[in-house]
């Protein structure tokens, strides 16, 4: 009786997951589909349509998707890159060390992600164009660490503060110098939650809009921007729209599934404390 309950209970668990998987997957599906369709058979049509690449070859093929992807993953990288050289020595700041006003230096870091962007988005257009940094790589790069700074600062604070202090005091008596056990020890330690948070800022970093639409003009257009091109100017190309969105989509998944392992470790550590 009991092993027909857990069969029971298994199976409802599995087809809970099979919904959830369907219900979280259909966007995407759905933006494929409307992707094989011609303009004329969007509204026309559910699933039994022509399928077509006229789309694809119209996005990919003869515009400027190609350099729209560059400036994105040039911008969405570099931030990260920049948060994760700032960020972590921050964030061990934060953890080991106890100073005046500590935890309200933290939380003010952390506000900068949740601050609206249309607040401080239109004075920094004009601190940007006195400065020289308006379309340009490192005026978005700087502003992104807005986006991608605060996120890792407060993701990897969490995992030096789940290794033991003793462990350094320990390679202190051993001899090491604070260098050899932050990028020996410490770094290695928390690989797992540098690379998930380091994921997570880029896919924030990645569908960034405001700051992109106001910071950027014609040298410099991100995905995220450069996508409301493809809805036409007399009318809407919804078959274009969607093979924009949905190829914009692909680096991220690509870059999650091969650090799968590190992202899978990273965002179940310190789950469980002994």
């Amino acid at each position: 009786m009991n092993n027909g309950k857990k069969r029971l209970g298994y199976a409802a668990q599995n087809l809970l997951l099979i919904v959830y998987a369907i219900f979280a997957l259909f966007p995407l599906v759905w933006m494929v589909i409307i992707s094989l369709k011609s303009d004329a058979q969007v509204f026309t049509t559910t699933f039994a349509f022509t399928p077509t690449l006229a789309n694809y070859k119209e996005v990919l093929l003869r515009s400027d998707y190609t350099s729209y992807m560059i400036d994105s993953l040039i911008i969405s990288g570099g931030s990260v890159i920049v948060s994760v050289l700032v960020g972590v020595p921050a964030a061990y700041a934060l953890a080991r060390y106890n100073f005046h006003r500590k935890e309200d230096l933290a939380f003010q870091i952390l506000s900068f992600k949740f601050a609206p962007e249309i607040l401080v988005v239109l004075p920094l257009f004009m601190i940007y164009q006195k400065l020289g940094l308006y379309d340009s790589y490192l005026g978005l790069i700087w502003v992104y660490q807005l986006i991608s700074m605060p996120l890792l600062i407060w993701v990897v604070r969490g995992y030096f503060e789940d290794i033991s202090v003793e462990i350094e005091y320990a390679a202190q008596v051993d001899g090491y110098t604070w260098y050899q056990i932050f990028f020996k020890m410490l770094v290695p330690l928390i690989k797992p939650g540098l690379v998930s948070a380091a994921l997570l800022a880029f896919i924030f970093a990645w569908n960034s809009f405001t700051f992109p639409l106001i910071l950027a003009g014609r040298n410099i257009q991100p995905i995220t921007v450069a996508i409301t091109k493809y809805l036409g100017t007399d009318t809407a190309h919804y078959g274009q729209l969607a093979v924009a969105a949905t190829v914009s989509a692909v680096p991220a998944m690509i870059f999650a599934l091969c650090i799968q392992k590190h992202l899978v470790r990273g965002l179940s550590f310190g789950a469980v404390k002994g």
